[in-house]
C-alpha cells in the first residue's frame, strides 16, 4: 500500500466512524461542517492528556483533514524532509503547502 493508499484510508475509516456514532451522522464528508465538528472533536479529546492513543487519533484526523483539502482545493500528498503534507505546486514547501498531522499534533498539545 503506498503512503497516499494508506491516508486515503485512515480518512475513509473517521469519515465511516462519524457517520455511524457522530452528530452529523451521513452527512459527515469533506465538508466544512465536518472539519469544525472534528476541530471540536479534537478540544474535547485533549482534555484527557497525551498518549499512544492520541498518536493514532493525529494519523487518522491528519489523514481526514488533508483529504478535506485536496477534495475542495486540490493539492497532492508529497512528502518533504521526512514530513508528509498537501503540496500545491512543485513540491516546494515554501511556496505552497500544508501539513495537516504537523497542525493536528500542535492543536492536541496546546489547543485551537
Amino acid at each position: 500500500m503506498t503512503l497516499e493508499e494508506s491516508i486515503r484510508k485512515n480518512a475513509e475509516l473517521l469519515i465511516e466512524h462519524a457517520r455511524t456514532k457522530g452528530e452529523l451522522g451521513r452527512a459527515f464528508g469533506y465538508t466544512r461542517e465536518s472539519v469544525k465538528w472534528v476541530d471540536n472533536f479534537i478540544e474535547r479529546q485533549r482534555t484527557h492528556g497525551y498518549d499512544e492513543a492520541v498518536e493514532n487519533l493525529i494519523q487518522v484526523i491528519g489523514s481526514y483533514l488533508g483529504e478535506s483539502i485536496i477534495h475542495v482545493y486540490g493539492g497532492t500528498w508529497k512528502e518533504w524532509n521526512n514530513i508528509v503534507g498537501v503540496f500545491f505546486d512543485d513540491g516546494n514547501p515554501n511556496a505552497n503547502a500544508v501539513f495537516p498531522f504537523n497542525k493536528v499534533q500542535k492543536q492536541f498539545r496546546d489547543g485551537a
